[in-house]
């Protein structure tokens, strides 16, 4: 991976740990991912026009297709999601997410888009994958499984995070694919692949106008944090695939876990400090082998 492609994947981390931050402050549901796409839909609008204009008249049935893909798999991925998180447990959703996501992601790149993983690189992904499970309490995890009264929760929490996972390296493997292979610019992938999905959202807004109203009134400036912050993060995501094999790429994101932690965010809720470091320095020397293998 060359210095600037892990220098744009770091730097996108650290932004990534903080809109994650601010969006579970705020802990909203739907009503707040809508809220957010309608703001990021407004506030990127001069950047996303004015890098469209001339380029949207030569789209074909191929990027149109990326696009919409990409939209739909990033909403559903928010469904499943926040439905884990309803059935389950955050602290065991989160890291199986987090966890298989990179994982799945760079052995589809592999498949798919015919790239190389030396076993430098495969340690690597294996070193973040595993760091990202300690990170969250690491045999914690397996305890909990094991316990009569937590079983069926966590079993829940397992399954919706695996699948939260799955759809994690979906919307990372079309995205890597528009951006690698079919050539469009990261900001418009990230601007239409958002502007797609807000139709498909409006039906439950305009169902429940009242809840969609009230958070509006308790979320907006949350919302705004995010609009403003996640579009630029996976922007700069999206330029090192450009630069990186995605293969390389998707684990390194995971740096936005170590993040967390050293701001004293919970996203992962309350776990052991010596497991957490332990994931740390898996994740750093995960990323470090992927940098050079």
């Amino acid at each position: 991976m060359s210095p600037t492609a892990l220098a744009l994947v770091v730097a996108a981390a650290l932004l990534h740990a903080t809109w994650n931050i601010v969006a579970k402050k705020a802990a909203g549901g739907s009503p707040f991912v809508l809220l957010t796409a309608v703001m990021v839909a407004v506030l990127w609008s001069p950047l996303g026009i004015w890098m469209a204009w001339g380029v949207l008249p030569r789209w074909g049935w191929l990027e149109w297709s990326l696009l919409l893909g990409s939209g739909l798999t990033h909403l559903l991925y928010f469904r499943v999601l926040l439905r884990g998180y309803r059935e389950s447990d955050l602290t065991v959703v989160y890291p199986v997410a987090r966890g298989t996501g990179p994982l799945i992601s760079a052995f589809g790149a592999l498949l798919l888009l015919g790239e190389q993983l030396g076993p430098l690189g495969i340690a690597g992904v294996l070193a973040v994958t595993g760091g990202v499970f300690l990170i969250a309490g690491g045999p914690g995890l397996w305890a909990k499984v094991h316990d009569p009264v937590s079983a069926t929760r966590v079993r829940l929490g397992i399954g919706y995070g695996l699948a939260t996972g799955a759809l994690i390296a979906g919307y990372t493997l079309i995205d890597g694919y528009a951006v690698k292979v079919a050539l469009i610019s990261p900001i418009l992938v990230d601007y239409f692949g958002n502007l797609l999905r807000i139709p498909f959202m409006l039906r439950g807004a305009l169902r429940d106008r009242t809840t969609f109203a009230m958070a509006w009134r308790q979320q907006w400036r949350h919302a705004l944090v995010v609009a403003t912050i996640s579009p630029l993060a996976y922007v700069m995501v999206l330029y090192a695939m450009t630069l990186a094999p995605l293969s390389h790429v998707a684990p390194a994101r995971e740096m936005s876990m170590l993040f967390a932690a050293l701001l004293g965010g919970r996203l992962l809720g309350e776990g052991d400090r010596g497991w957490r470091i332990a994931g740390a320095a898996c994740i750093a020397a995960g990323v470090a082998g992927l940098a050079i293998g």
